[in-house]
């Protein structure tokens, strides 16, 4: 079965071991990865070396060090990380996870598993009233989604990723006009900790339980729950920005009820209107944004917004009434990839930020995740 097979069916194959937590290089055999990788207008090896390296810059970055010898788990370079890692360890025949990989999930093992005693990321002093919460309800939707991924291509749930979840419901806001979702961390940085990451998240994670192995999204002890988080996607998604409709969008592969026929095809048709001259999408176009710094939005197409719909229409059968955009997209994915870096573009929405700068490179993290999901998509 192919990685696009797996991915669109959540009927996988396969094993992943996690082990210690080791502090090492990206390891991977070049000469073998070389050899299995197929044809392509875009460059897995150099996409899987760009993810490798961030990952291993994100690792040794002060700042994402935290308690008991613990990572923090991005929205940006994390969580996108183990969405496209490991459907490129399988096109490029790699037999064992990168290294860097294996630090990651070591870290998110040992904090889901010593859960009551792993401190928030923020705390409320000095980051301000609330940010403990924020931090920890954050924190435990990405665990989930991040190990979810994982057990995709293993093909069961792991103990740890059970474990996620109900540590992610039992902090799921129960009552109120958000009931259904989770407080999130919010420094008015969009997309990632902003006021419209909470809706953004809860697709996401609508998404990674219906992703789950072993039919998880029938346990009976999650319905309650996933009822709160279906109602509270579908009574606030008319508010959103085209962002998070997208998100909403992807959600609805797993949970096609989330949106009617109604909202999907409006939102296809602006979609499509959205859609750049030259194939491509710029984030700039999917919300309200404004940078903190005052200066202009980038506006030119970016791999973020272009990568993100175009999975997100593959993902839902969105072939039969966008399929123009869709392959457009494509093309501008294959023909804006850096084949020096492997990366894709992308620029901050809240600052002008030199690429060179710690958070330069964040959105082009995600946006070679998610390109690499959408042009993996093809086969």
């Amino acid at each position: 079965m192919s990685t696009t097979a797996a991915w669109r069916s959540a009927i996988t194959a396969g094993g992943l071991t996690l082990i210690g937590l080791v502090a090492t290089s990206p390891g991977i055999d070049r000469a073998r990865a070389a050899d299995a990788a197929p044809a392509s207008a875009w460059d897995r090896q150099a996409a899987a070396r760009y993810l490798d390296e961030r990952e291993v810059w994100w690792q040794g970055w002060d700042r994402s060090h935290k308690d008991r010898a613990t990572f923090c788990v991005s929205c940006h370079t994390q969580a996108t990380y183990a969405l496209a890692r490991p459907a490129l360890r399988e096109d490029l025949g790699e037999q064992d996870m990168a290294a860097p990989e294996k630090v990651m999930l070591a870290s998110v093992d040992k904090r889901v598993r010593q859960w009551p005693l792993m401190q928030p990321f923020y705390s409320d002093i000095p980051s301000g009233p609330g940010k403990e919460v924020e931090s920890h309800n954050t924190e435990a939707v990405l665990n989930a989604f991040i190990l979810t991924s994982y057990d995709l291509h293993k093909g069961h749930l792991g103990e740890a990723t059970r474990i996620a979840f109900d540590n992610a419901w039992a902090l799921q806001t129960s009552d109120g006009p958000d009931a259904g979702s989770w407080v999130w961390q919010n420094f008015h940085y969009g997309p990632w900790e902003s006021t419209e990451s909470r809706y953004h998240w809860a697709a996401l994670m609508a998404l990674a339980v219906g992703r789950a192995p072993d039919d998880y999204r029938r346990d009976p002890k999650i319905q309650a729950h996933l009822a709160l988080l279906a109602g509270y996607l579908r009574s606030h998604y008319e508010a959103q920005p085209l962002l998070n409709k997208i998100a909403a969008l992807w959600a609805s592969s797993q949970f096609p009820d989330l949106l009617t026929a109604a909202q999907r095809s409006r939102l296809i048709d602006d979609l499509k209107a959205a859609e750049r001259p030259d194939g491509g999408w710029s984030t700039t176009d999917l919300g309200p944004w404004k940078r903190v710094d005052n200066t202009p939005l980038e506006t030119r197409s970016d791999g973020y917004a272009t990568a993100l719909i175009t999975l997100a229409l593959e993902q839902t059968g969105g072939e039969a009434s966008a399929g123009q955009a869709i392959e457009r997209g494509r093309h501008w994915l294959e023909a804006n990839q850096n084949k020096t870096t492997g990366a894709w573009p992308a620029w901050s929405l809240n600052k002008n930020r030199p690429p060179s700068s710690d958070a330069g490179p964040f959105m082009s993290d995600a946006a070679t995740a998610y390109a690499v999901l959408a042009l993996d998509a093809r086969r």
